[in-house]
């Protein structure tokens, strides 16, 4: 049962005592304990095993203290399901085994079975809601991110490929965009079902494009999957990824209530471009982990004192957290967010 709900408040824009803080990528290489497991599963194996993937996903909530938990997974998952063969290579990250790059390729593309395919990631959910006290945040890759990686056959600096295909065959890329946002909304609401108390749309790459192209090749999309999600009660978060601060603008009407910021854009800055609907959520260089202790405690609190000019902030990271990251330094940060946010909230009355 749920007894801090701090985060699910602050995402509706209710007033805290304190702020919520969470991490991308919290859940990962930073701790000792999740690499002596990586040393016997890869990513993948452990995501097929709900209690392995649900004890990994709990790491940081006894660890750190933070106020939400996200779950265990990669934004690959739901790919399988639809047809595509691919893994996941150390150090380069996914690689596609069977491009999409024609109509054709497209058209081999199959619904989702999340039952017949993904029911060991239900599972995992149920697990979590029994056990946690904190609030679940489950998410999808949003359908730009995924298909970069569908097109490209693994990570690219330059999208070329994907950006040829939104110029050069424009009637391809809106058939594989309905169906990656078919696959998106039918898994997220799936995950809802099960106990997902919150989801999050990773858009991590977005930010290559041009705000133009961003709104005529891929809003329509992420529009059409908050709006299908709309009857779903659960806080939704759009977080376009790095170097996105020129899109914010274009987000305005989007069915979300959280848009999460990189560290490109201040907390005050991004709110000013997005409007006053949404809450917002970030933004701390991720690398600022590796900076002396009053560095990293003075940037820290620059963004609380930002962030809590107005209700609706959640401290996060502008990106994922990193390997070399500290976990003592992390268990310090969560800490410090906590002690100084309640202080500061009630100086403010």
């Amino acid at each position: 049962m749920i007894t801090n709900d701090r985060f699910l408040r602050a995402c509706l824009k209710q007033e805290v005592d304190q702020l919520p803080v969470w991490y991308m990528r919290q859940a990962g290489r930073y701790d000792p304990d999740y690499r002596k497991i990586k040393e016997k599963y890869s990513l993948l194996e452990i995501c097929k095993q709900p209690e392995l993937a649900a004890e990994v996903t709990l790491m940081p909530i006894h660890k750190l203290g933070v106020d939400a938990a996200i779950l265990y997974s990669d934004i690959m998952n739901p790919v399988a399901s639809i047809g595509i063969d691919f893994d996941i290579v150390a150090n380069v990250g996914p690689v596609i085994h069977n491009p999409v790059r024609t109509a054709e390729d497209v058209a081999k593309l199959r619904p989702i079975d999340i039952e017949g395919d993904l029911s060991h990631v239900l599972e995992t959910i149920r697990i979590l809601d029994r056990e946690l006290e904190v609030p679940l945040i489950t998410f999808a890759g949003a359908p730009f991110t995924i298909a970069s990686y569908l097109i490209e056959g693994r990570p690219s600096r330059n999208y070329r490929l994907t950006k040829q295909m939104m110029y050069s065959a424009p009637e391809v890329w809106f058939a594989l965009m309905d169906k990656l946002g078919d696959m998106v909304i039918a898994y997220l609401k799936a995950h809802v079902a099960n106990g997902a108390k919150a989801v999050q749309l990773f858009d991590s790459w977005v930010g290559a494009l041009a705000p133009q192209d961003f709104e005529r090749y891929v809003l329509p999309t992420i529009k059409r999957i908050f709006a299908s999600l709309k009857e779903v009660d659960v806080p939704k978060i759009y977080f376009p990824g790095v170097s996105s601060g020129e899109l914010l603008p274009t987000l305005r009407d989007l069915e979300a209530n959280v848009i999460g910021l990189d560290w490109r854009v201040s907390i005050t800055e991004g709110r000013a471009r997005i409007g006053s609907k949404f809450a917002v959520q970030g933004n701390l260089d991720p690398f600022l982990l590796t900076a002396p202790t009053h560095v990293l405690e003075e940037r820290a609190r620059q963004l609380i004192d930002e962030g809590i000019q107005q209700p609706g902030y959640i401290f996060n990271l502008g990106h994922g957290l990193f390997p070399e990251a500290s976990l003592d330094t992390l268990k310090h940060l969560t800490d410090y967010i906590h002690a100084y946010s309640r202080e500061a909230i009630r100086i403010r009355g």
